[in-house]
């Protein structure tokens, strides 16, 4: 959307970070790793007992770094990059008679296969032998599996074993088989070669049978010559269905595509059969090792600060980090029964089972607020795409109904005040904990019960009377002389706060605020908020200062979040400091939804899509390509003046017809499929076309506009 020579795409680099924690990673859905890293990890493979549960490591057959032989004449030029296009890292060695190329990547079609291959070009005239040596580090060998060698198949290595201990008692020892093609010391471009590739697999499986089969899928691609090509051609798929770009600063457009690049790379590829999600964690699968990373758990990071933007651009994989939580119900279940409650309790870190893995046991005592970012996951998919089928039949009720009661069971009535209070909690402030009415929580309580009632009456289930009568009378703290919202009972104005807690109300977390409110929270939070606090926490203030149309406040405070954002490969930290988590998922969901929601305005409620688009200082336009409500896809894109928004695709007969209604006019605008829709720039909302207008939203309009 700007100048071609600034590509926000594609970065690269001379020579590597000197903290390896911050080199790019190589992730799909299924395997994830960091380049030159000696390990990889395997989606929803632990070991560990209960708080000791982590990602277990795995050998990497991919920890190959290029080298040119000693007495190579000239100076090298070096070059590492990062191509989000392609899904593809690449590590360059070249001079005036040679070019040697290393690209490794995570197989975007075969999620079990991760491949590195070795190119290299003559450059100058002659035709002697050009050598290339490649400096591997493997090992066999693994401190959380019992491995063992067997015997090659199809050219490549066997190994295989299971993890040393369960996350539970008695619980499964996971099976991991990997087969790799083993990575000579040197390659040789002949005599008289002008050029030549070699391609090195890795392929990891939860069985022997699916790691062969997976490997013969790719040696059959290897033998077309199609093996990258499908790779990258999935990716070029991927970026033409959806895409997040303003016409502003070059660095805002990395740190855009480098955050939906890495979020996207975590995600299965549209379409994908058989894929089981086991869960978003902080840092990514290509993190999580034993004290690394939150050990690779899941919190409610995935459902607040991911989900949104996943849901946005891939529905399908929204469901499938949901049916995470469906199937980890049963854990729930016990969280709860354990703590001395009705309902289901989701822990504050989560594995395979459910259950509480948490390492401090007052965290998942505590941050019940997690069971509300849960439920706002299921309210905004189900407004989203009207998926009757996850909760009529594969469990989606099952664990709103089952949240709804913890609630119920968890407040304690106060006579005194006629009102429901939820004692002892700790807020996302961690610096507070065993507060009452954490008033961020307490919202959530509100939200959940009203959408669990809501989503009874449409499935046609009995809603209970409690679970309205709580919703109504929880208590929600307000400080009418200073008009704002303390964070809990007995907060003081100048506490300091660990990170964003309140002004989460009002976006993400739906709640009517009046502007001055609004902005009453904004002020007084910002000042006493942890300049250590972790990276999301400013992008939440900068979506508040856009409601209130505030562009160059929104936007000094998203450029806090640039602190955490290392280079050359846009790799975030949690901490500005570079502590904490990396590849910090987390944050970029945060920096995400800045732009997604706050740029654009864009609210998911029951009625429709509310957009409401404003430009932060220093951007003139933003577009929104590939986005999805109800069936349709859709693109809506915005400068000072106007607004475009354009219906791509409908999946089928079944997705509705959509209207844009303008605000404060009500003019309703048809939106047919394939022609592009605009008009001066307003607040509105993208809905179902009503009835009489249905038609028209189906058919091209009468004149273009």
């Amino acid at each position: 959307m700007a100048d071609a020579s600034e590509d926000p795409t594609i970065f690269t680099a001379h020579c590597l970070p000197s903290d390896p924690r911050l080199w790019a990673t190589v992730t799909n859905a299924y395997l994830g790793t960091r380049v030159y890293h000696d390990t990889l990890h395997v989606s929803g493979v632990y070991n560990g007992a209960c708080g000791d549960t982590h990602r277990a490591a795995l050998p990497s057959p991919l920890n190959v770094q290029l080298e040119a032989p000693a007495g190579t004449g000239e100076q090298l030029t070096k070059t590492f990059t990062l191509d989000t296009n392609t899904g593809c890292f690449l590590h360059t060695l070249e001079d005036s008679s040679f070019r040697a190329s290393q690209c490794i990547y995570a197989h975007r079609v075969l999620p079990h296969v991760l491949a590195l291959s070795v190119s290299l070009s003559r450059l100058a005239a002659g035709s002697g032998p050009i050598t290339v040596l490649l400096r591997a580090a493997f090992s066999p060998e693994s401190t959380d599996l019992d491995l063992h060698l067997g015997p090659d198949f199809q050219g490549a290595r066997y190994l295989y074993g299971h993890t040393l201990t369960p996350e539970q008692p008695g619980g499964p020892q996971q099976e991991v088989h990997m087969l790799w093609t083993p990575v000579p010391p040197a390659l040789t471009l002949g005599q008289g070669e002008e050029h030549r590739t070699w391609e090195f697999l890795t392929v990891v499986g939860g069985s022997q049978a699916e790691a062969q089969a997976c490997l013969a899928e790719a040696l059959q691609l290897q033998a077309g010559g199609t093996l990258y090509t499908a790779h990258a051609q999935a990716w070029a798929q991927l970026w033409t269905g959806c895409g997040l770009d303003v016409v502003g600063p070059l660095a805002l457009r990395q740190a855009l595509r480098g955050a939906l690049y890495y979020l996207l790379s975590a995600l299965p590829h549209p379409g994908a059969p058989g894929y089981i999600c086991h869960g978003l964690s902080p840092g990514g699968l290509s993190n999580g090792s034993r004290e690394e990373c939150y050990w690779g758990h899941v919190f409610w990071d995935q459902d607040l600060w991911m989900f949104p933007n996943v849901l946005m651009f891939h529905p399908e994989a929204a469901r499938a980090l949901l049916e995470y939580r469906i199937r980890t119900l049963a854990g729930a279940l016990d969280n709860a029964r354990n703590l001395g409650y009705q309902g289901a309790k989701f822990a504050w870190e989560s594995a395979g089972s459910g259950l509480e893995v948490c390492p401090e046991d007052i965290y998942g005592a505590q941050e019940i607020h997690i069971n509300g970012a849960v439920m706002l996951a299921f309210q905004l998919y189900y407004h989203s795409t009207q998926d009757l089928q996850l909760f009529r039949e594969s469990g989606g009720w099952d664990v709103v109904s089952a949240v709804a009661e913890f609630w119920c069971s968890r407040v304690e009535w106060s006579p005194g005040e006629e009102k429901y209070h939820l004692r002892g909690v700790m807020p996302p402030d961690e610096y507070h904990s065993g507060v009452n009415n954490s008033v961020y929580t307490n919202v959530l309580v509100q939200n959940s019960l009203r959408f669990a009632a809501a989503l009874a009456e449409d499935l046609g289930q009995p809603v209970p009377e409690r679970w309205l009568l709580v919703a109504d009378k929880i208590k929600v703290p307000f400080d009418l002389k200073q008009n704002f919202h303390p964070e809990f009972e007995g907060y003081e104005p100048g506490e300091e706060v660990k990170q964003a807690d309140v002004v989460l109300l009002g976006y993400p977390v739906p709640f009517s605020l009046s502007p001055h409110v609004r902005r009453k929270n904004l002020e007084i939070y910002e000042s006493v908020t942890s300049p250590q606090g972790p990276a999301m926490t400013w992008s939440m203030f900068a979506v508040g200062w856009m409601e209130l149309k505030d562009p160059r406040r929104a936007w000094g405070l998203l450029e806090r979040s640039f602190a955490n954002i290392t280079e050359p490969f846009k790799v975030w930290t949690e901490n500005a400091d570079g502590s904490g988590a990396v590849n910090f998922l987390t944050g970029m969901g945060g920096f995400l939804q800045a732009a997604l929601f706050g740029f654009t305005g864009l609210r998911i409620t029951r009625a429709g899509v509310i957009f409401d688009p404003m430009c932060p200082e220093g951007v003139s336009g933003v577009c929104v390509s590939g986005m999805s409500y109800q069936g349709n896809k859709l693109d809506f894109s915005f400068c000072n003046d106007s607004v475009t928004i354009e219906i791509r695709t409908r999946a089928g007969p079944w997705a509705p017809p959509l209207e844009a209604e303008l605000w404060p006019s009500q003019a309703r605008l048809p939106l047919p499929p394939g022609h592009k829709v605009s008009f001066p720039c307003s607040a509105g909302r993208i809905q179902r076309a009503l009835p009489q207008e249905a038609e028209a939203a189906s058919s091209p309009p009468r004149t273009s506009s």
